[in-house]
């Protein structure tokens, strides 16, 4: 029995719960960043005199940044293993949002917060992976949507302390204190964070040996004897995108993209635009923001229940599950304004439910890869859905402006989710849906 098929046999140690509490950590850095720039943007609009739209711009340079930076610096995690990009790209985002602080106008804030999201591009695609590589089969999507949640309370923090910094010092101090704090985490990472198993057994490689055995020895394994590749074999060159359509990776990959676009999409219009549009539909400020807080609270919940029900059925299923489910709440939801009660509760139920395809579609995605592409395909899948993040706030506000109620952008966004749905159940099994595959690629037709 090789070490990956005894990791996922295994009940999960300390050790590994530490590592998913370090990506844990690093995405709730990813939330305080978003909301530390949503809830400072009136600030910096007044200094820099600013409109609608530019302030628009800067609140979308972070989401650019995050997918040019999953899809073109997750390929190279591939090449040179997990750890040095999760600390170059941490070290990227401590600079970029350091940088933002010392901005002198609109487009040098523009610009340090595209170097920020590049950063965590990087990281979201690299954690994303090795907390789904240093999970037991059987944990693996509790220990992802542990992971995912941790974006709120991110969020949740970043808001609380943008308002009160940012009253107290003024909004630079907001980038100040996330530079200090990513600072801190990347120190800590240095110290802690260890490299992919599945990264070092892959390319075969004899010097690694002890550094695996190593790691192996604190996860509670038997030392391996070899990491020789088998004799004959050509190592497969790592990183490479050409290769998520190549073979049977390409079905994968489109159904994944699809998945992943359709459920950002839905996603950000359902926490950019509610509040707003409760309002125009009648509702007062204070209970459409109250709406609003709903979603967030729905959020954590909602990540967590998935993993949960991840670990007693299978990942797909639950994924499908949770989307159409999503769906149909948009819909009701919309209806059901004029009673409060039912709304706020429907509100909760929305965002546990999307929050909880988030965290499907990242605990599915590492399933589908080998270890050489695997950082690969999930950075690719996670850009591919930034820009469905970046195409919704202004697809609903052109929509808006042309017309459309909110009950009608609702049926039409439901109606893009359960394009989502579609395409998780054109995705047919991959060979162990449950585990993460370690040497060939994954057969996305298999059985």
């Amino acid at each position: 029995m090789d070490l990956r098929t005894r990791i996922d046999a295994s009940p999960m140690r300390p050790y590994q719960w530490l590592i998913v509490g370090l990506c844990v950590v690093l995405n709730i850095l990813d939330g305080f960043d978003v909301m530390a720039l949503a809830f400072t943007a009136k600030s910096i609009g007044a200094e820099f005199a600013l409109g609608g739209a530019e302030i628009g711009i800067l609140l979308s340079a972070g989401l650019i940044g995050m997918a040019v930076g999953a899809l073109t610096l997750a390929p190279i995690a591939d090449r040179i293993g997990r750890r040095p990009l999760i600390l170059t790209s941490v070290a990227m985002a401590t600079l970029g949002m350091a940088l933002s602080a010392t901005a002198g106008s609109a487009w040098e804030l523009g610009t340090w917060r595209v170097i920020t999201g590049l950063g965590i591009g990087g990281i979201l695609a690299c954690t994303t992976v090795i907390a789904s590589e240093y999970s037991s089969a059987r944990w693996r999507g509790l220990a992802i949507s542990i992971y995912t949640a941790g974006y709120g309370v991110g969020a949740t923090l970043g808001g609380i302390a943008a308002v009160s910094l940012q009253a107290e010092y003024g909004w630079r101090s907001v980038f100040v204190v996330g530079a200090i704090l990513t600072g801190v985490v990347l120190a800590i990472l240095a110290l802690l964070l260890p490299e992919s198993l599945d990264f070092l057994t892959s390319r075969g490689r004899a010097a690694d040996l002890d550094r695996v055995n190593l790691i192996a020895r604190r996860i509670g394994q038997e030392p391996v004897e070899s990491l020789d590749a088998p004799a004959g074999t050509v190592p497969a060159k790592a990183g490479r995108i050409s290769d998520l359509f190549s073979g049977s990776n390409m079905r994968p990959t489109m159904l994944l993209w699809a998945a992943f676009f359709a459920t950002m999409f839905g996603f950000y219009f359902v926490n950019s635009w509610t509040p707003s549009l409760l309002e125009t539909a009648g509702l007062t400020k204070d209970q459409s923001a109250t709406a609003g807080m709903m979603l967030t609270l729905g959020g954590t919940v909602g990540s967590i229940l998935f993993g949960l029900l991840a670990s007693r059925w299978t990942t797909r299923a639950v994924l499908i599950t949770f989307t159409l489910s999503s769906a149909l709440a948009m819909a009701i939801f919309i209806v059901s304004i004029s009673t409060l009660t039912v709304a706020f509760a429907l509100g909760i139920v929305i965002g546990g439910l999307i929050n909880g395809c988030i965290a499907g579609l990242y605990t599915l995605a590492p399933s589908l890869y080998a270890p050489t592409v695997r950082t690969t395909g999930v950075g690719a899948a996670i850009g591919v859905g930034r820009a469905g993040a970046i195409l919704a706030p202004t697809a609903v506000g052109v929509l808006l402006d042309s017309g459309w109620t909110p009950e009608q952008l609702y049926f039409a966004v439901a109606g893009v989710v359960v394009l989502a749905a579609v395409a998780l159940l054109a995705m047919r099994p991959a060979r162990a849906e449950s585990t993460v595959p370690t040497a060939e690629p994954a057969r996305a037709d298999a059985p």
